[in-house]
């Protein structure tokens, strides 16, 4: 389902509010950030390690991203 879908098949008060869709954002994040720090731990090659690196940095610019979007939104 689209963005525009979700906005002509709900009405305002059937939408969650974005500051709970932020906070579950955020746990699911937190829970890929995680995984991938121990499969960067855990890993048993250089090449794995590194890939697990990547996810880490890309997580956590995630988190960051949602962070400056929840600010611009709910400030």
């Amino acid at each position: 389902m689209t963005a525009a879908d979700w906005a002509t098949r709900t009405s305002v008060d059937e939408r969650p509010e974005l500051g709970t869709l932020f906070h579950r954002l955020n746990n699911q994040l937190g829970i890929i950030l995680a995984n991938a720090e121990l499969l960067e731990t855990k890993a048993g090659d250089e090449m794995s390690r590194a890939r697990a690196a990547q996810v880490v940095a890309s997580v956590l610019d995630a988190m960051t991203t949602a962070r400056e979007l929840r600010k611009q939104l709910l400030e």
